[in-house]
């Protein structure tokens, strides 16, 4: 296991840099709410949706870019990130 710790500034700098990600983005159709589901698959939990594909995407690209504003915004200066891999072994069946 690696351990790599990282400053507040370090985050924010890496940030800043960014200027554009790319971001899957699964629809489903929900006969429900007769339209569309979108689940941003690289960010746990954002998803969003609307009553066209278009719309649906719309929502998630605001849902993205509240979700990046919300895990960017200013860490404490005495607090400490850290950022670790885990090996996991498993089998495919």
């Amino acid at each position: 296991m690696r351990i790599r710790i990282c400053s507040p500034y370090d985050i924010l700098q890496i940030h800043n840099m960014t200027k554009k990600l790319d971001y899957i983005i699964k629809l489903t159709y929900d006969k429900e709410y007769k339209g569309y589901v979108a689940d941003v698959l690289n960010l746990y939990g954002c998803m969003s949706q609307g009553k066209t594909k278009k719309e649906a995407i719309a929502n998630a690209n605001k849902a993205i870019k509240a979700y990046m504003k919300a895990t960017t915004k200013k860490v404490e200066p005495q607090a400490e990130l850290a950022k670790t891999s885990v090996n996991i072994n498993f089998a495919l069946n």
